[in-house]
């Protein structure tokens, strides 16, 4: 490594990287060759070291090869993931340089993107596919660090759920009719909706009451995709039984693999034509609107803690990756849980007390015996 004055008055600085190879830069001052040659020395020392060559590559193009092997992505998730780039990195990143992206750079994009009225939740999967692809780059050893890291994003409200009981089911069911099934079916299973759309009567088990969650069904750019559902992972739902005659009419003649809701022409079910046709109508005639089918899962939920179901059975029910995912979304669904739990804590210190006064003056063989009470001699 060296730092020399050139024939033309420039200062020259170079180094090797650990492959050997020569990187050199020139500088107008020598103080700038100097820093610049030291803060080298000391990557290279730390292991931090990253060839500029690579680091030269623009975003766009390193976005391209990026998307391009995420094999792993569901069809929505994909077509979600090229919008966001398409839409909200692209036009602002595309002709930049990795090496050039800081972090107040992406904190500035993330401000811009709030600002212009973009929704939270928009401005943090935006966020997430840049800082993603940007990840890649480092362990490519393209980046020294994932800049997006650490960004301060907005925060996603949540919305107050929906919880039906019984009777708003029922009145929502008969007011869907004749397609009624499809309400009680959803509110009573927590089905997600591509999962209901992708029931094949195969996977319907009415002598156990149950329904295989094996494949879900989503709509990408306007044609139904099939796939696994959310979590990957297949799942035996239960089936309430006063469901299974209805279930049990609806697939009547119908061979294994045929769907068990369809269209009225026979297709797949896609959820804005049942809303639009069915559903919005349906709701708002039973003082519901605004109401939509996914807050039926959360009716399903709901339901089931009501009646006993703890937070692991819920999860299973409807497909949560963790109960820790099923506490997260339905937390305040168990509260009387825990009032359940102070109320036994409470009767069992009034037993404990009430043992106190009765056994007080025994005498002292009855409490050497007395399990938790120490001897003292």
């Amino acid at each position: 490594m060296s730092v020399v004055k050139r024939p033309n008055g420039k200062w020259r600085a170079r180094y090797r990287d650990a492959a050997g190879k020569e990187h050199a830069r020139h500088f107008d001052r020598k103080v700038d060759a100097d820093r610049w040659h030291a803060s080298m020395k000391t990557a290279l020392a730390r292991g931090e070291w990253v060839d500029p060559a690579l680091s030269r590559v623009t975003v766009g193009d390193w976005a391209a090869r990026w998307f391009a092997n995420q094999v792993q992505l569901k069809p929505s998730t994909r077509h979600r993931y090229g919008s966001l780039l398409r839409r909200q990195v692209l036009p602002v990143w595309e002709r930049v340089p990795l090496s050039a992206v800081t972090h107040a750079d992406v904190g500035e994009w993330v401000r811009r993107m709030t600002q212009a009225g973009l929704a939270p939740s928009t401005v943090r999967q935006a966020h997430r596919v840049f800082s993603l692809l940007l990840a890649l780059a480092v362990r490519d050893g393209r980046l020294t660090r994932n800049v997006a890291v650490g960004v301060r994003l907005p925060r996603v409200g949540r919305a107050d759920k929906v919880f039906l009981t019984h009777g708003q089911v029922a009145e929502l069911a008969a007011a869907a009719e004749p397609h009624g099934l499809i309400i009680r079916v959803l509110a009573y299973t927590g089905l997600r909706w591509g999962e209901l759309a992708a029931l094949r009567v195969r996977r319907v088990d009415l002598v156990k009451r149950r329904l295989l969650i094996a494949e879900s069904v989503t709509e990408v750019n306007g044609r139904a995709v099939f796939g696994t559902p959310k979590t990957h992972q297949r799942r035996s739902v239960p089936l309430p039984r006063f469901l299974v005659e209805p279930i049990a009419g609806q697939i009547a003649g119908r061979s294994g693999d045929e769907l068990v809701f369809t269209s009225p022409a026979g297709d797949v079910l896609r959820n804005n034509n049942f809303r639009r046709r069915v559903f919005d109508r349906a709701a708002e005639s039973v003082g519901l609107a605004g109401l939509t089918p996914h807050e039926l899962r959360h009716t399903a939920a709901s339901l089931a803690v009501a009646e006993g179901a703890n937070v692991k059975a819920v999860q299973r029910m409807l497909g949560h990756a963790s109960a820790a995912m099923t506490l997260d979304v339905y937390a305040d669904l168990f509260e009387d849980d825990l009032d359940q739990v102070a109320d036994r804590l409470d009767r069992a210190a009034g037993r404990a007390a009430a043992d106190s006064v009765r056994t007080e003056g025994v005498g002292p063989d009855l409490d050497a015996v007395r399990p938790g009470r120490r001897q003292h001699g």
